[in-house]
């Protein structure tokens, strides 16, 4: 089908994309056989099942593979299920943490499942409401760091580059969230409330 190679070509190198992205374009037997033909034409790469995207070649390693947010994004908007970054991957995410893990584990509405994009496994782990509370947005990544992190990391500090990270409006949003939070988190989100209401204040008055 040569509307589907056309609109192929306007996606991005590197991009992935699913095969419901052509469904105007007529039926799934038929975009299932267009797309194998671009497969195998190596004008495309199969990602996983239902998952392609245009081959993007670096000359230091051969075919760059597609970002795993990217991937998992392109699912979830196939499928409908709700997906956040959960555990080392949102505390990278949030600059908490400088590592790129080898294993990339995002919470999801949907089936877990798991998937290897070049020499990294990605999973998608099936979590409950109180693990996706706030996904889709800044607050949530930082939430699920936060969490990851555990009560000795998360010190004043840290929430201060959370905050930093996220301004002010998703930090507010973030604190309120308390019914998704561990005791120990909620506690240091009041702590480091009362001491910045203890700071203080920079007027710059004159008596």
């Amino acid at each position: 089908m040569e509307a589907v190679r056309s609109e192929v070509q306007e996606i991005p190198e590197g991009e992935p994309f699913v095969t419901s992205r052509f469904s105007s374009l007529g039926t799934r037997a038929a975009l299932d056989q267009a797309l194998s033909r671009l497969v195998r034409q190596r004008a495309i790469i199969r990602v996983r099942r239902g998952v392609f995207m245009r081959p993007k070649v670096s000359r230091l390693v051969g075919v760059v593979p597609p970002e795993p947010q990217a991937v998992v994004a392109a699912i979830a908007a196939s499928t409908g299920e709700t997906v956040a970054p959960h555990g080392a991957e949102a505390a990278r995410q949030m600059g908490l943490s400088t590592q790129v893990p080898m294993k990339v584990v995002f919470a999801t509405t949907g089936r877990s499942r798991v998937m290897s994009l070049g020499r990294r496994e990605v999973q998608m782990r099936h979590s409950s409401n109180r693990q996706l509370a706030l996904a889709g947005r800044p607050a949530g990544v930082a939430l699920a760091a936060l969490r990851y992190l555990g009560k000795e990391a998360v010190t004043s500090e840290a929430l201060a580059r959370v905050q930093r990270a996220i301004g002010p409006e998703e930090f507010e949003v973030l604190r309120r969230e308390t019914r998704a939070m561990p005791a120990w988190l909620s506690d240091e989100f009041y702590r480091y409330g009362r001491s910045a209401a203890e700071l203080p204040s920079d007027r710059g008055g004159h008596g």
